[in-house]
C-alpha cells in the first residue's frame, strides 16, 4: 500500500538538530505506518514571532515551503506553529488538506469544555492567540491567556529548561483553573511540546498539545477523503508562487 505523505511546516529554518526535537512532537508509535511524514523549515531568517512584523514574515515563509506540496505528492500539509501563519493562504493555493495547531486545538477545545485557556511563554505571543481567536468566533469561549515570561528559543525549545520551565507553566496552569475558570488548557508554541507530559499528569483537566492534535486533524481528513472548502477558500485565478520566494 502507498504511504500518504504529510508535510509538516515548521515556521523558522531548521538545522538536523532542531528538526529531531520539532519531530519529537511525533515519537515512534504516534505516525502510524501507511502515513510518511516531512518536517521541513520555513523561510531563511529565525523569527520569535514577538511583532506584527515577525508575524507576516512567517506568513510569508510558511506559503513559500508549502505552495508547491501538491505538486510534489504530498497528500496534506499540517502547519508547526500555533499562530497558523499561512494557513488561509495555503488552503487557496492547495486542495490537498491543510491543517494547523491554533485552530485544531482550540476548536477541540471546545469539544471537551466551556472555556480554554492559553498557556503560552511571553506576553509578546498574546497578540497571535487574540487575532486568531477573533478569526474563528472563539473569543466567548476564551477563559484567559497566562504567559510565565519566559523567553522562547527556536532553537533549542525548552530543552535544559525543564526545572524552572515546567514549574512555572504548572503554576500559571493552575491559576488558569482555580482563578479564570478554565476547563481545558492549551500549549500556546508546538515549541513548548516537551513540558505537555508533566503537565497533563499534574492537572486535573485536559491538555492539549496543538502540534500533535493538528497532525492527527490531518489523518482523520485523508481516513475520510475530505478537505477544506473550495467555496471558503477559493484559488487564485492566476498562480503567483514567483512573488512569495523569500
Amino acid at each position: 500500500m502507498k504511504k500518504k505523505r504529510i508535510k509538516l511546516i515548521v515556521p523558522v529554518p531548521m538545522s538536523e538538530q532542531t528538526k529531531s526535537m520539532f519531530a519529537s512532537q511525533l515519537p515512534p508509535g504516534m505516525v502510524r505506518d501507511d502515513i510518511e511524514v516531512e518536517f521541513v523549515g520555513a523561510g531563511s531568517v529565525l523569527t520569535l514571532a514577538d511583532s506584527y512584523y515577525d508575524t507576516t514574515l512567517m506568513d510569508a515563509a510558511v506559503l513559500a515551503a508549502g505552495m508547491k506540496a501538491e505538486e510534489e505528492g504530498f497528500d496534506a500539509v499540517c502547519i508547526n506553529t500555533v499562530s497558523d501563519s499561512g494557513l488561509y493562504g495555503l488552503r487557496s493555493r492547495l486542495s490537498i488538506p491543510v491543517m494547523a495547531p491554533g485552530q485544531s486545538a482550540f476548536h477541540l477545545a471546545c469539544t471537551l469544555g466551556h472555556k480554554f485557556s492559553v498557556l503560552t511563554m511571553w506576553p509578546q505571543w498574546f497578540a497571535l492567540y487574540r487575532k486568531t481567536v477573533k478569526e474563528y468566533n472563539l473569543e466567548s469561549r476564551l477563559a484567559s491567556i497566562r504567559a510565565i515570561n519566559v523567553r522562547p528559543d527556536t532553537e533549542s525549545l525548552l530543552q535544559g529548561k525543564e526545572e524552572v520551565v515546567f514549574g512555572k507553566l504548572l503554576e500559571q496552569a493552575k491559576l488558569a483553573i482555580e482563578e479564570d475558570g478554565a476547563d481545558v488548557l492549551v500549549l500556546g508554541s508546538t515549541t513548548m511540546h516537551q513540558s505537555h507530559a508533566y503537565l497533563a499528569a499534574n492537572l486535573p483537566v485536559p491538555v492539549l498539545n496543538p502540534g500533535v492534535i493538528a497532525y492527527k486533524m490531518c489523518e482523520m481528513l485523508l481516513d475520510l477523503g475530505i478537505a477544506h472548502s473550495k467555496t471558503a477558500f477559493p484559488s487564485p485565478e492566476v498562480i503567483k508562487d514567483q512573488a512569495f520566494r523569500i
